[in-house]
């Protein structure tokens, strides 16, 4: 093998790393842009609860209805990226030599239930 076939070889192997780190990268700030979207969600139905409580009342069912079916879709979707950014991980070619990564989190989340002080 000539040492211009092995370069050759070497980049058109450096770019498709290259690559799928970049996919990851995308995957990523899409996961992280739709955490947002759900926290907000959450945070709506919780300020809902909270002004219709404030007024001795119950919260309006249909605004319930709406923002919880909204979060419920954010909370889809976020499964459904964590899921595709599992696979990208699971066929990230690796750098030759390099040992395969160990299970990591795919990313900080933030507990599932978070208590207020009394």
């Amino acid at each position: 093998m000539t040492v211009w076939t092995r370069l050759k070889e070497e980049l058109d192997r450096a770019g498709r790393v290259a690559q799928v780190a970049i996919d990851e990268g995308k995957a990523r700030l899409e996961l992280m842009r739709t955490r947002q979207l759900a926290d907000r969600a959450a945070q709506a139905i919780g300020y809902a609860v909270y002004r219709a409580k404030a007024q001795g009342q119950e919260p309006d069912a249909e605004t319930y209805a709406r923002l919880s079916a909204t979060l419920a879709a954010h909370e889809a979707e976020v499964a459904r990226q964590e899921e595709q950014l599992r696979k990208l991980r699971e066929d990230r070619p690796s750098a030759p030599g390099a040992e395969p990564p160990a299970s990591q989190p795919i990313a900080d989340q933030p507990p599932a239930e978070q208590t207020a002080p009394h």
